[in-house]
């Protein structure tokens, strides 16, 4: 079969709902999903934490989360396979090859990405905004909430590239998931594994999901930033 045959298969099988394949991209996206649930708050909180004290070792810590942007997802496959196998320190918790360990391999790739844009995003505004909100006799958490606020649109793309992230690294996917049916397979596990037994429409099918939301959410950034020019300009 050539190119135009794999993909007019690959049309096929989106456009007959085949189980399987939609299995998983359901996988796929509820996995993603979930690390982000898990992962943003706690990047949000640090961020804003980092961003409003000062302190040793400060600058050490920005230049970590900056360096771990660049780590290779699987290697943070690797160190957390080590920890979740049975002779790891939490092999008790039989998560290694479960949705579990899926979840919170893909939030350990998020973390770092929100983390930096969150900093960068809370480090470019005024600091008198938060200054007024405490005059004003807002709590702390008021005034990390409107610290947030004012960042929306940035944060708001920081989440959007943690998810770009997430929903396309194999490395860590592959090696605490198990590329298990149903369970674990993700679309990127599973173009590996159809590519490899020589099974391109799956592949090819798949690849067309993540374009679509590679696209997807490329727009969804541009209308946030849209906004945020709009509402700079207004101000």
């Amino acid at each position: 079969m050539n190119f135009l045959e794999h993909l007019q298969a690959a049309v096929r099988l989106l456009w007959s709902a085949d189980a399987d394949l939609w299995k998983i991209i359901a996988v796929s996206l509820h996995s993603a999903i979930s690390a982000l649930l898990l992962a943003t708050p706690l990047a949000l909180v640090f961020a804003y934490w980092l961003a409003s004290r000062r302190f040793f070792g400060r600058r050490f810590l920005l230049w970590l989360i900056q360096a771990s942007l660049s780590f290779p997802t699987v290697l943070i496959g690797l160190l957390l396979y080590l920890l979740l196998s049975r002779q790891g320190y939490l092999g008790a918790w039989h998560w290694l090859f479960t949705s579990k360990a899926l979840v919170v391999g893909q939030a350990l790739i998020a973390l770092p990405i929100l983390m930096a844009f969150a900093f960068t995003a809370l480090q470019a505004l005024d600091p008198r905004l938060a200054e007024t909100a405490i005059c004003l006799g807002a709590s702390r958490w008021r005034v990390m909430l409107t610290i947030f606020r004012e960042a929306r649109f940035s944060l708001m793309a920081a989440i959007i590239h943690a998810f770009g992230r997430v929903i396309s690294e194999v490395g860590c996917a592959m090696m605490v998931g198990g590329n298990i049916a149903g369970e674990t397979r993700t679309m990127t596990t599973a173009i590996a594994l159809e590519t490899s037994k020589g099974e391109f429409a799956q592949g090819i099918a798949l690849g067309m999901i993540l374009l679509l939301l590679a696209l997807t959410m490329n727009a969804l950034l541009l209308i946030f930033q849209g906004d945020a020019g709009q509402s700079g300009a207004r101000l």
